[in-house]
């Protein structure tokens, strides 16, 4: 399952990016930053923050400011602007869904408003998560992004006698065989050193929790679903589909195990990160970023599947009364600005590679 909002935060979601204090993205009037934002400056930016919809990005925007606001064609007309401050730091907001996603990504990367090809990229979004991996809170560094849309599926009331599940890969016989990955975007490895990196930097932070997300997890009779959240490493599964339900759950596992050959461990699930990746891809083929230099945080906001007792319905349609919403996002920032306050302060040991410490 995949959450994004309550209510009154869908309204922020529409005018997050309005709400911050900015400079001038013209140069002239924006002297206090170290470069420009003018049509081909080319800005340097040192950590690319990737957000995807309001929340998501206003946690960083009302805490790392003032902001110069740079428009970019292509973008969302829901999130016009890139955000960028004195440390080089920039935030974005691709829009919801993997469309959104490729389409902003795909515009930032080929902008010539920008020079990201030293430039570390952060997805730092919310996400649904497998109690048995994690907790409501819990942020999570990916090492494997899969994309779970890009599968066969039979009617579930249809499925054939022996199989568990009625998805299978696209071009297979059965649902434990691995496809041909002919899309290839089924699944992405990012660089285990920049993740490994970001969790070293993070895994002690102290995250935010509430009442009311202790009271969902107490209804799981098992750790990790019913502990604090914390720092964790595990992998991220990408769709378009909001889904609930332990048998879909144990899919999710096992498809990330079937891709990954057996590496990936499934946590969270989402919608845009493989989409994301794909257009920084693009990008990659024509040397204007540096895929060695993207990470992929998302931290758990709900459950993926229900408690013992509770249907899966109920999971999906009340998912906003586990409390995780605003946690996650706040584990957002708590988690990630670690990572990218020692990129920007440490530039000299970050900028030909992440260092060896």
């Amino acid at each position: 399952m995949m959450t994004r909002t309550l209510s009154a935060a869908a309204a922020l979601s529409l005018v997050a990016c309005a709400a911050v204090s900015t400079v001038p993205a013209n140069a002239e009037d924006a002297s206090s930053f170290a470069q420009g934002a003018g049509e081909g400056q080319g800005r340097h930016v040192k950590v690319m923050i990737v957000s995807m919809f309001g929340p998501e990005g206003q946690v960083w925007l009302d805490r790392l400011g003032p902001w110069q606001d740079i428009k970019v064609a292509g973008l969302s007309p829901d999130y016009p602007a890139v955000h960028c401050n004195k440390q080089d730091v920039c935030v974005m907001t691709t829009g919801m869904g993997h469309a959104n996603a490729a389409a902003s990504i795909m515009a930032l990367a080929f902008s010539p408003r920008f020079d990201l090809r030293h430039t570390y990229f952060m997805v730092a979004g919310i996400a649904g998560i497998d109690p048995a991996q994690g907790t409501l809170g819990s942020a999570a560094w990916a090492k494997y992004l899969v994309d779970f849309g890009i599968q066969w599926e039979i009617d579930g009331r249809e499925i054939p006698s022996g199989w568990n599940t009625g998805y299978l890969g696209i071009n297979t016989k059965s649902p434990s065989d691995k496809p041909p990955l002919d899309y290839r975007t089924e699944v992405f490895q990012l660089n285990t050193k920049l993740t490994d990196a970001a969790f070293a930097l993070s895994r002690s932070v102290t995250l935010s929790d509430n009442a009311q997300a202790q009271a969902a997890r107490a209804k799981y009779g098992y750790a990790p679903a019913n502990q604090p959240p914390t720092v964790i490493q595990c992998d991220t599964l990408a769709g378009d589909t909001w889904w609930s339900g332990t048998l879909l759950g144990e899919r999710a596992r096992d498809w990330t195990k079937i891709l990954t050959d057996g590496k990936g461990v499934y946590c969270t699930t989402q919608q845009e990160d493989n989409a994301t990746y794909e257009a920084l891809t693009r990008a990659a083929a024509v040397g204007r970023v540096d895929l060695n230099r993207v990470a992929v945080l998302r931290s758990g906001s709900d459950f993926d599947r229900p408690y013992a007792g509770q249907s899966s319905a109920d999971n999906l349609l009340n998912y906003a009364a586990q409390g995780g919403f605003s946690i996650a996002i706040e584990n957002l920032y708590r988690a990630g600005n670690p990572l990218v306050q020692d990129i920007a302060t440490h530039w000299a040991e970050w900028r030909e590679g992440v260092p060896s410490r």
